[in-house]
């Protein structure tokens, strides 16, 4: 059985358009919490579990703060921080470029996949990213491939 089984699955209709954020890990097990914007390329893996995909976002918000805000931009990015506070890195979508997330904030101590409650940690395991969080930009699929992308000029 698997961990979303008998779970309510989100269309990328109902993400279409509107504020929705989804989580990963990386190929080290560090967590990150993205924030899509409206953009519907969204891991499929991500989507399998509207209960799961709410417990965590439970579970990290109401986790203590463990470090001071890191916002590499600082301005508007600043109020993007409270994740990272709790160890998740911040990715956000950068507008108009389908799948692609820049960076807003990272961890100093990143929050670990072996961290979570076991049925957080299933649900995540199946939404890991084949690259490294820290990077300034990366894409991500629908496949659940990702790459790490050159920053911006």
């Amino acid at each position: 059985m698997s961990a979303t089984e008998g779970h309510t699955v989100i269309t990328r209709e109902e993400i279409t358009g509107v504020e929705f954020d989804w989580f990963a890990t990386d190929e080290r097990g560090q967590v990150a919490q993205f924030l899509a914007a409206g953009d519907p390329q969204v891991p499929a893996a991500a989507l399998a579990s509207e209960e799961l995909l709410e417990a965590l976002h439970v579970w990290i918000d109401t986790r203590p703060e463990t470090e001071e805000a890191n916002a590499p931009a600082g301005g508007f990015d600043e109020h993007l921080t409270p994740p990272q506070r709790r160890g998740a890195y911040v990715y956000d979508h950068v507008p108009g470029e389908a799948g692609v997330y820049r960076l807003v904030a990272a961890p100093r101590t990143p929050l670990q996949l072996t961290e979570l409650p076991e049925r957080l940690r299933a649900y995540l395991e199946t939404v890991r990213l084949p690259v490294t969080f820290g990077a300034a930009r990366l894409r991500a699929r629908e496949d659940g491939g990702a790459e790490v992308l050159r920053a911006a000029p």
